[in-house]
Order: C-alpha cells, then structure tokens, then sequence
C-alpha cells in the first residue's frame, strides 16, 4: 500500500487502529500458567489507567467469552533505502518515532552505517524529520564527513575514541536539564544524552554487556528506563533485563526470558509450512538438524498497567557453510507482564506480526524486527477520533545474502544472485487503541465480573466494537446486590461512556464494590473510570 495516500491531519502522544480480526480459539496447547505475583494479590483501578485483558489481572469470572487477538494493519513501508546506494541497501531501527515539543517535529533514528564506512568502524546512524509520521526527510546535519562532503544525515559521537550512534532512544520530559532530556543507549558501549537529538554527549557511564541486539524504553508513570540485552540462555538467544531509576546507575542484566521445548515443536510446524508454502519467500537452506527457535530480540514497553513485549522468534532453518551462523525468519510474538520476570504468551504463541507474500511490494519477507514501542496516535477531527497505536518495525527481504568462501574469518563474501538490491526498510503497522486482545460474545451473552476494588472514577469508558450487538453494565456491591446499572451501548467505540439508568460510580466513590459486563455480539477491549477531578 502507498502510504503517501493515507490520510494525514492526526496529532500522535507517546505511550510509556483498525484490527485485522484474527480470531484465536482457546489455546490448543498446554501453556504454562504464570503464578501470581504479590502485586497481583490486590485488584486497584487507578483513574483514568484503561484495564486490558490480555491477562486475568482484575478479573473473578468470564462467562461464553473468547479472547481474540489481534494483528495489526500493515500500512508499507515509510523509510526506504537511498535508490541507487549500493553502500546502503537496508534500512533498519529498533526505536521508535519522538514528538520534540520544542521544534515541532517527530524525529526518528537509524543503525543503518553504509557499508563503507562499516568497513572502517566509523558508525553513526541516519536521522530523520516528519510532519506527520508518514512523510520522512533526511535534515543535512553537517556532522560527519562522507564522499567528501558533510551534506548528508548521519549523526554520531564518541566514546573512548570510538564513533558510536544513538541505537535507541526515549524523551524524558521528567529530567529537570533540558539537554539531557533525549536520551540514548548503545549497548554495551555507554549511553548518551541530547537536547535536540541531532547533537549528542557521551556520559561517563559504564555501559550494560549485550551481544549485537537490544531494545530501550522509558516507563514514565514508575520513573522506569528499561533496556532488554541480548545474552545466550535456554535453546540459545535469550533476553536479559537491565533497569535504571536515574538513567546512571544499572542493574546487572537478569535473564527474563527465552524458548522453551514447545516454541521448537510449534518452530518446526512453521518451518515445514513456509518450505511448503509457494507463496512465502524460502530460506537458502532448509536442514531439519539445524531446525531451532530462539529469541532474537524483545521490545519491552508499559502500557496503560501492565507490560507488553514482542519477542522476535527466531526459526533458524539451515546454515549459512563455512560460517557461524545460520539462515531462517523471524515471527514477532505478544506477551505480557505485570512485573518484568514472568511473562505470558499471548494467542496461543502465533505471530503478532508475521511476513508478506512475494510479490506484494514489502520488505518484510524474511527478517521482522519490533520497535521498542509504538506510539499512540489521536485524532482531532472529532471529540472521539481515531486512536490508533503505530509500530514502526523493521522489515527485511532475506537473510543469508551471500556465500561464504574459505576458512572464517579469512574467506570471502560473495554475494548471491538475483537479490533486489534494496533490501530492508523501516514498515509502519497500525493497531486499535487498546487493540492487542478482545473478549468476544456471540449469539449467547457473555459476561465479565471484575474483582472488587475501591471506587475512585466518576465516569465509565468502554472500548468496544457492539456495532452489531451490545453492551451493558451493572455495579455489584460485595454481597452481589446491585447498586447501578446501566443502559445498553451499541455501535463500535474507541471511549464509549457509560449512561446509568440508576445509580452511578459519582455517588458510589470510596465503596469497594465489582463490574458485571453482560455483552452479545460484541468484542470488549478495556474500560476505565475517568478521575472526578485531574489532580485525581
């Protein structure tokens, strides 16, 4: 899809679209139940903080619901390679897009060195303006000499006299120096603060040990930089957590997260039908000895009151002679957490976001890789608008471009025929607000009844699409006598209010009391309760 002729006039915030329904039955598979943890002993319900289903957090009993996943909606490709460059074939990022409420600009970065200077280990990263994250520039920065001009968009600076790049990046409004307020991670090398982005500053900070993948993020309601590494463990890569408070001090990466026996028995299922499958883009090698999943990176991010996640499952299908590596894809899975330590898997393990077809013009065939986080994008056409959530993720045609000839690390590479040369690119997906998991009814009522928790909002919001059936609430004291109840809701809603027909959440502030959902035909995404007042 050209991306140029999606509509633009939207206003985006950042989170520290339409769905594609792709349903998920109940789990088929055994999945490991994760244990409670203390802070899920007590159901709370902040105001204005939306509750999501992805988990059972907050919920006493579901009646003829089925949860749903959903996909999001691939918008193409926004930054491409340079046509022409051969020093620059693939465009990748493992961070997101910035809102720089100073110049008025969303800013995005790059890891993508051209090859040339690679070879030289002068690294840096491209830098890019938008307007309305669609429509990117390259801004000349005049920072690094290259073809003998320093006309061009790479950005860099140095640490222990080594050119590094902001990998990753977040904005922390918090931080009380407005030069500090980008800030950077390159692991394992250090870490790097900015005012603007363009012009960086090394800190005198040891960086956190990583291999040659990592994700960053900022959780601003617990004040929370969250860095996931890349470290061997179970099966092979495996994801390692590091955290910081004040963005100096940090955590020795713990192991949180890896592939077990059940991701290589669903792996192998998705490796013989790629093989069979005409219309996806095949491996240069397809050795069943070789046959492994393991987790090649983990985009970790808060949302709303809990975690999410989106490991990139890594099938390996062959290898790569004479090398020390092998060829395969990637499917981006979903998880959640509600402490960073113990995750659960999502839509019975099947891809978030997988590949497109040959032929349909994408970049994304082989290789997936997730952003650190999406952001979220509002609209202002109306007092509903559109609330979507963006993942500017990497998408790569193929993995395993090149023969290996002689003894490593002495031999050659040369490159395989009949390759595009234009070969990964920065893709955009949109999803629903809140749109990672429904619960869905049918023609039978559903029904969902929260745990009880203190009453602290004084209006009700839902996020539902009952535009063909239903949704009505009722507020149960803890006898299970009603206190409120509510008319029905129809019509598909981004941030439905709730209309009583008696009673009402204003009058019932401070009592513990339960929801009771009742919906048909209907998919439930979350509901939360608006403060009474913004200091609340």
């Amino acid at each position: 899809m050209d991306v140029s002729k999606w509509p633009a006039g939207l206003i985006y915030y950042s989170i520290t679209g339409t769905a594609i329904m792709l349903s998920i039955s109940p789990a088929t598979r055994a999945e490991p139940e994760a244990k409670p943890t203390r802070n899920e002993q007590a159901f709370h319900v902040r105001p204005g903080q939306r509750q999501l289903f992805l988990d059972d957090y907050g919920i006493a009993k579901i009646e003829n619901l089925t949860r749903t996943m959903h996909q999001p909606v691939k918008k193409g490709a926004v930054i491409r390679p340079p046509p022409g460059d051969p020093e620059v074939r693939c465009i990748q990022t493992r961070t997101a897009p910035i809102w720089d409420p100073q110049d008025n600009v969303w800013k995005l970065w790059d890891l993508s060195t051209p090859n040339d200077l690679h070879a030289e280990k002068i690294y840096c990263g491209g830098y890019y303006e938008s307007t309305d994250g669609l429509h990117w520039t390259r801004p000349v920065v005049g920072q690094l000499e290259y073809r003998g001009s320093r006309e061009n968009n790479y950005v860099f600076f140095l640490i222990n006299d080594r050119h590094c790049r902001p990998d990753l990046v977040v904005y922390d409004p918090t931080d009380p120096d407005p030069s500090r307020r980008f800030k950077a991670a390159m692991p394992p090398h250090g870490f790097a603060v900015s005012s603007d982005g363009v012009s960086w500053r090394a800190l005198d900070i040891e960086g956190v040990p990583s291999s040659d993948e990592y994700n960053f993020s900022f959780d601003e309601q617990e004040h929370l930089f969250i860095l996931t590494v890349k470290h061997s463990g179970p099966y092979g890569r495996s994801v390692h957590l590091s955290t910081s408070r004040d963005f100096e001090h940090w955590t020795k990466p713990e192991l949180i997260f890896h592939a077990d026996e059940l991701d290589q028995e669903l792996g192998r299922e998705h490796i013989r039908a790629r093989f069979a499958d005409p219309t996806l883009h095949h491996p240069p090698a397809n050795d069943p000895q070789v046959y492994n999943v393991d987790v090649y990176n983990m985009a970790v991010f808060r949302y709303e009151g809990l975690y999410i996640g989106l490991p990139a499952m890594y099938h390996a299908t062959g290898p790569v002679l004479n090398y020390p590596n092998t060829v395969g894809f990637h499917l981006l899975q979903l998880t959640c957490s509600r402490d960073l330590k113990t995750w659960k898997r999502l839509g019975d393990r099947k891809p978030f976001i997988g590949p497109s077809r040959l032929g349909s013009g994408a970049y994304d065939l082989t290789q997936i890789l997730p952003p650190s986080y999406p952001i979220l994008r509002c609209g202002k056409e109306s007092s509903s608008g559109k609330e979507e959530l963006w993942f500017y993720y990497t998408g790569i045609k193929y993995r395993g471009t090149f023969k290996y000839i002689g003894k490593y690390p002495d031999g050659e590479h040369v490159p395989l025929p009949g390759l595009e040369p234009d070969q990964g690119a920065i893709c955009l997906a949109v999803l629903r607000r809140d749109g990672f998991v429904s619960l869905d009814a049918g023609q039978s009522r559903g029904v969902l009844l929260t745990a009880p928790f203190t009453l602290r909002g004084h209006r009700l919001y839902l996020n539902v699409d009952a535009s063909k059936g239903w949704i009505r609430v009722d507020i149960l004291d803890g006898g299970g006598r009603l206190l409120a109840a509510s008319e029905p809701l129809t019509g598909d809603h981004l941030r439905g209010q709730v209309q009583w027909t008696s009673g009402q959440p204003a009058a019932l502030k401070g009592r513990a009391a339960a929801l009771r959902f009742t919906l048909e035909n209907a998919s439930f995404y979350s509901y939360w309760l608006a403060p009474t007042r913004l200091s609340e």
